[in-house]
């Protein structure tokens, strides 16, 4: 395969999962730690830069269908500027081991998390799929 085929495939998978909210820049860094050999810090860097278009592109249609708590928008977007900027100085601090084993870890416990808890019941959700029949 071309050097930049694969590169591609990834990058639309991850594009895919972001626009679904599932986290594709997680996976994105494990592809490029893992098997494109960056550095940590080179991936995060990298990840930084996809991110920002992946959610540009997402949002109107995530506006549109009414997915955006505008109550929640301001606060929680200063909050993540002040946490992003303070974790992105001590993250350059790190040792690249250490922040591969951290990042491991936030993966295993986000993985465990997702296989072991119950869905909480949605307004869409049928009293048959609650378990709740009678």
């Amino acid at each position: 395969m071309t050097s930049w085929l694969i590169p591609l495939l990834v990058g639309t998978a991850t594009g895919i999962l972001s626009a679904f909210g599932i986290g594709g820049g997680s996976l994105l860094l494990i592809y490029l730690t893992a098997f494109a050999s960056l550095d940590q810090h080179q991936a995060q860097g990298i990840n930084l830069l996809y991110f920002l278009p992946a959610a540009a592109a997402a949002l109107p249609a995530h506006h549109k269908n009414g997915l955006l708590e505008k109550k929640t928008i301001l606060p929680a977007g200063l909050a993540g500027l002040a946490a992003a900027g303070l974790a992105a100085l001590i993250s350059t601090r790190l040792d690249t081991g250490l922040l591969r084993k951290l990042f491991g870890l936030f993966l295993l416990y986000i993985g465990l998390t997702q296989l072991f808890c119950k869905d909480k019941p949605t307004d869409n959700t049928t009293k048959e799929e609650q378990g709740t029949t009678k």
